[in-house]
């Protein structure tokens, strides 16, 4: 309901208001009017004291959600350190220390840094803040968050598709962790030299001088490559069958992350403070013991030094686009889900800037880190930067490695600890991303206990996980990591935003977070979500279809019908929008068609703040706007 200017608030129909009983408060309200509302003098104060009271006190709100009991039951952060310390080890984690210098290294460094540094300006900062928003302002997962429009509901179930796709693997890398740091226990590290029982003619070790061919790879290369993960040439035959030292170490993986979730967010917080912190404290040390090798510096320019013309590469931005999701962890509806823990006047506006600038400086930090090192196997191998190793998913379990075994004291004890501190990486991301599907399950079936669904979601994601541990598990790792990740979350994201800013509308949009943060946005976030991440996101996405690369792996394509599963794996996600529409669309009030129609994209009557004395609050405010 709108009210004129200069109506009288006594004339309201109060049903209208949500059933505001009248007698006794009508006379309160005599002479006072929209106007003194908005802007209440001394004069009128008093009288809108009156109405702001009876709402509070004698508002019935309409159809209230049948679950209103629960959701205000419903678990909170132990302290709101948490929550930043929590959402710091999802964001900043694998998607950072291994991911990002995977990706811009496959990108030609510097031409990587340019796009991601801009993307992460004007698509991942402003998408962070609003999806924080939208979880704390609801107190609802990445499903029930769709209430404000039913007809996007799809969108939080194509995200849970996604979302299971990443941290299947993400635990099978974690479980490659586990086998590194039990390794480093060994008197000298098995990598930093050549063991025949691994290691052919053409292996150099990675510690001391060696003599150097055009073939020569490192040990740590080829003890990765031929011992740790027993690599495939080609996955034409098959996969092969899970090697079942990294199978122990993926179920000790999921038996962490699964203990890390058994009290929700409860236990996972406290271990924040952990998974938190630790790793930038290893990162730091390797850093300074990688700058001081010789040809450091080399790896460094590369890292660097732009390639203007990669700028106009389409595929460059896709990547750039992509790793930003995965490095702030938007668009997975984790975000989401973790902030629908927050109290509901918490400040998000202030941890949005915390949060995206600590992800810039991690990533920025691995990736010089890792260049350092790269710059140094280049200079010892007498090859270029671009060709010290082939690239791919196990870069990080390769170059890393290599430096560990350049500490002249104890190289055994910074292994432990850089192992361990890629694990704790892996635990928060894992952890995040396993709490948002348990937290869509734990909300469609209330009455299954918690416990019994964590259980569920790791045990069946251990099964999943058990692909990536064969002979052929890093050419699935590229495969899932295109079709189901990067190119899911990248539509569903577009989906997204046009649905929250054109469909629920972005006056809405702005009036829920100045109600519920007191803040007003400025033109920045404004721009960036009604125009640039839709329009800029479908742009890349369209050029991107035009000049189409497929993954490959280690320069090699893949099977045809790898291919086709992977195309199978991205339909299925996105079809769960069109699917759940029409789940909406039938279950929607309305006597034909048309009214269904347009109440599938209107709020449904669940949406708003859970909280019944805020939620009442809102009705009001919302009623006379």
């Amino acid at each position: 309901m709108t009210l004129e200017k200069d109506q009288n608030v006594s004339t309201i129909s109060y049903p209208d208001l949500g059933g505001i009983d009248n007698k006794g408060f009508e006379n309160d309200l005599a002479g006072t009017t929209a106007a003194d509302i908005a802007q209440p003098d001394e004069n009128s104060y008093p009288n809108i004291k009156a109405c702001h009271l009876a709402a509070s006190e004698d508002v019935i709100v309409k159809n209230l959600p049948t679950d209103n009991e629960e959701e205000e039951q419903r678990q909170q952060w132990g302290r709101p350190i948490e929550f930043l310390l929590s959402c710091v080890a999802m964001s900043v984690g694998l998607g950072n220390v291994w991911r990002f210098p995977m990706t811009a290294y496959e990108n030609g460094g510097g031409a990587f840094l340019i796009p991601y540094l801009i993307v992460l300006t004007f698509i991942g900062r402003p998408l962070y803040f609003l999806e924080l928003c939208l979880g704390q302002f609801s107190s609802s997962g990445s499903v029930k968050v769709w209430k404000m429009v039913p007809a996007s509901k799809g969108v939080g179930y194509g995200q849970m598709i996604g979302t299971w796709c990443v941290v299947t693997y993400y635990c099978s890398l974690m479980a490659i962790n586990v086998f590194y740091f039990f390794a480093s226990f060994a008197a000298a590290l098995p990598w930093s030299y050549c063991d025949p029982d691994w290691a052919d003619e053409h292996c150099v070790d990675s510690s001391g001088s060696f003599n150097i061919t055009n073939l020569s790879k490192s040990s740590a290369e080829e003890y990765f490559d031929n011992y740790v993960i027993r690599k495939s040439d080609n996955i034409d035959e098959g996969i092969g069958v899970p090697d079942w030292r990294l199978t122990l170490c993926l179920l000790f993986s999921w038996i962490v992350v699964f203990l890390t979730l058994v009290k929700g967010v409860q236990s996972s917080g406290k271990a924040a403070y952990f998974t938190a912190l630790f790793p930038y404290v290893v990162l730091v040390t390797l850093l300074i013991r990688g700058a001081i090798l010789p040809g450091s510096l080399d790896g460094v320019a590369f890292f660097i030094t732009p390639q203007w013309e990669k700028l106009l590469d389409p595929n460059v931005w896709y990547a750039a686009v992509t790793q930003c999701f995965f490095s702030l962890s938007v668009g997975f509806g984790a975000i989401i889900s973790y902030s629908s823990y927050n109290d509901f006047r918490h400040n998000v506006y202030r941890d949005a800037w915390i949060l995206s600038l600590a992800d810039t400086f991690t990533s920025l930090l691995a990736g010089f880190t890792i260049f350092c090192i790269l710059g140094n196997l280049a200079f010892e191998l007498g090859v270029d930067v671009s060709e010290v190793v082939k690239g791919g998913s196990g870069l990080a379990f390769i170059s890393y490695p290599e430096a560990l075994t350049k500490f002249d004291t104890v190289p055994q004890l910074f292994a432990v600890l850089f192992f361990l501190m890629m694990f704790t990486l892996g635990v928060g991301s894992s952890t995040a991303l396993s709490s948002n599907i348990i937290a869509i399950f734990a909300d469609q079936f209330p009455k299954v206990k918690k416990l019994y669904i964590s259980m569920a979601v790791c045990s069946v994601s251990f099964l999943f996980g058990l692909i990536y541990v064969t002979p052929g598990g890093q050419w699935m790792v590229d495969l899932v990591d295109y079709f189901g990740a990067g190119f899911i979350i990248y539509v569903l994201v577009i989906i997204e935003t046009i649905s929250v800013n054109y469909i629920y509308g972005m006056r809405n949009l702005l009036g829920d977070i100045k109600f519920m943060l007191d803040v007003d946005l400025g033109i920045y976030w404004k721009f960036c979500w009604a125009f640039f991440i839709p329009v800029s996101l479908t742009g890349i996405l369209l050029y991107s279809f035009i000049d189409l690369n497929l993954p490959t792996f280690d320069g090699k394509t893949y099977p045809d019908s790898a291919y086709a599963s992977g195309w199978v794996l991205s339909v299925v996600a996105i079809c769960m929008v069109p699917l759940w529409f029409g789940h909406s669309l039938y279950h929607a009030q309305g006597e034909d068609i048309k009214q269904k129609l347009r109440n599938v994209f209107k709020p449904d009557d669940g949406w708003g703040p859970k909280q019944t004395k805020i939620r009442k609050e809102w009705e009001v405010l919302r009623s006379i706007q």
